[in-house]
C-alpha cells in the first residue's frame, strides 16, 4: 500500500538525506580504479574504523599520500569536518530533476531536460555522457543526436544518477518512474545507459511499498528487458545471494564477470548497488556502507543506495551520525539552489506529488463530463 500523509513525508525526506549522506560517505574515495574495494578496507582497518558505521575516518596524515590518498575534497566529507553537504553532481542532478518537473511538469519533453542544463548547470560541473550531451545541445546538435554523437560514454552511470527524482514523485508506481527516467536518459545514454535509469528510478519507487528490499530488487528487473545485460548480472547477484554467498564473495565472482567495462561503467556499478542493497537488507547504516566497501564509482553508489534504503526506512529512522552533519543544508552547483534546505527540497518533492494528484482529478472530472456523464453518453437521457 502506497504511504500517504506524514508517512509519506518522511518517506521522501528518507530518500533526500539517504542520497546525500551516502553520497557524502563515497566522495573521498571515488577513484574506482585507485580505491578498489582491498583498499578501502586497509584504509578502514589501519584507521580502526571496522565494521564501518560512519563517515569515513580523516587519514593518518594530512590527504595521507601515497596508497591512500583521499580525493582533494575530504576535509569536507570525513567524520568530524562535515558542515552540511559538500557540492557533487550526483544530488545536482537530483535537484535539477525537481526543478525540470517544477518548471515543466511530468509531460516534461527531453528537449526541455537540455535546455535546463544550459540554463541551469555550469559545463564544467558535467562530467563523462553529460558533458559529451552539454557540448553538443551548444553546438546546435537536438537529442537523441546529443547521446551518440561523438559520446563514447553511452553506457556510463551517469543518467543512472540523475533517476532518484522520479521514484521520489512516483512512490509504488514504478513504470511510470522508470518511463520518466527514460525520457531523462536519452539525452546523454543509451543501451544499458537508459536501462540503468530506468532500473533506479522503479526500485526507489518500489522501494515506497515493497515489503522488502528484495522485493524491490525484482520489482525494478520488471521494467527494463530480460535480455539486457544489466538485467543479467543483476539476477546474477540476486542468485548468488539466494545460495548465501558472503558479500565479499559475491562481488570478487560479479566483478569477474564484469571485467574490462570500467570502474563508471553502468553494469558492475549496479551490481555493486544490488550486492550493498541485499547484504545489507534494509538496515540504512549496512546498507550505504557495504555498497561504498564495494567501490567503483562509490559516491554514485552510495547515493542511490542511501535513497532506496531512506525511502525504505523513513528519514527519522535514519541514525542520527548520518543526518545530523548534514545540518539540514546542501551545496550545489546547480543555478540559485545552492544553500538551500534539504528539509525544502523534501517539501517541493511532496508538493509536486500533491499538484500532480489534483490535476489527474481534474482532468477525470472533466472527461467525465457534468454528472459523470462519460465520453460515451454525455446528453443522453
Amino acid at each position: 500500500m502506497t504511504p500517504v500523509g506524514t508517512e509519506l513525508a518522511d518517506r521522501v525526506l528518507g530518500g533526500w538525506l539517504g542520497r546525500i549522506a551516502g553520497n557524502m560517505l563515497g566522495k573521498p574515495v571515488e577513484q574506482g580504479d585507485h580505491w578498489t574495494r582491498d583498499r578501502i578496507d586497509r584504509y578502514l582497518r589501519q584507521a580502526a574504523a571496522l565494521p564501518l558505521t560512519d563517515y569515513l575516518p580523516e587519514p593518518a596524515t594530512d590527504g595521507d599520500a601515497g596508497e591512500f590518498e583521499l580525493r582533494p575534497e575530504w576535509r569536507q566529507c570525513v567524520r568530524g569536518r562535515i558542515h552540511g553537504s559538500c557540492r557533487d553532481d550526483d544530488v545536482d542532478y537530483a535537484i535539477l530533476g525537481l526543478h525540470l518537473l517544477e518548471t515543466h511538469g511530468f509531460g516534461f519533453s527531453t528537449e526541455q531536460v537540455g535546455d535546463l542544463w544550459l540554463l541551469r548547470l555550469p559545463y564544467l560541473q558535467t562530467f563523462t555522457a553529460e558533458r559529451a550531451a552539454y557540448r553538443n545541445l551548444a553546438n546546435g546538435i537536438k537529442p537523441p543526436l546529443t547521446a551518440t554523437y561523438d559520446n563514447p560514454y553511452q553506457e556510463w552511470i551517469g543518467a543512472l544518477i540523475r533517476a532518484d527524482v522520479h521514484g521520489w514523485t512516483n512512490p509504488g508506481a514504478p513504470r511510470r518512474a522508470a518511463s520518466l527516467a527514460r525520457r531523462d536518459a536519452v539525452l546523454s545514454h543509451t543501451g544499458n545507459g537508459v536501462y540503468g535509469a530506468m532500473w533506479a528510478a522503479a526500485l526507489v519507487s518500489a522501494a515506497f511499498t515493497a515489503p522488502t528490499v528484495r522485493h524491490a530488487l525484482d520489482t525494478a528487473l520488471t521494467v527494463i528487458p530480460a535480455s539486457s545485460r544489466l538485467a543479467r548480472t543483476v539476477r546474477r547477484v540476486l542468485t548468488l545471494h539466494e545460495t548465501r554467498m558472503t558479500w565479499e564473495d559475491t562481488l570478487t565472482t560479479v566483478s569477474e564477470e564484469t571485467a574490462g567495462l570500467g570502474w563508471i561503467h553502468t553494469i558492475p556499478n549496479a551490481a555493486v548497488l544490488t550486492a550493498g542493497l541485499l547484504y545489507g537488507d534494509g538496515d540504512f547504516t549496512r546498507t550505504i556502507t557495504l555498497t561504498v566497501r564495494g567501490g567503483l564509482d562509490t559516491d554514485s553508489n552510495g547515493a542511490t543506495a542511501g535513497s532506496v534504503a531512506g525511502v525504505l526506512c523513513g528519514a527519522e529512522a535514519i541514525p542520527a551520525q548520518w543526518k545530523d552533519p548534514l545540518e539540514d543544508t546542501v551545496r550545489s552547483a546547480v543555478f540559485g539552489f545552492d544553500g538551500v534546505r534539504i528539509s525544502e527540497l523534501a517539501a517541493r518533492t511532496l508538493a509536486l506529488m500533491v499538484t500532480e494528484a489534483e490535476t489527474n482529478t481534474e482532468t477525470e472530472a472533466e472527461a467525465e463530463g457534468p454528472s459523470g456523464a462519460g465520453p460515451d453518453n454525455q446528453g443522453l437521457s
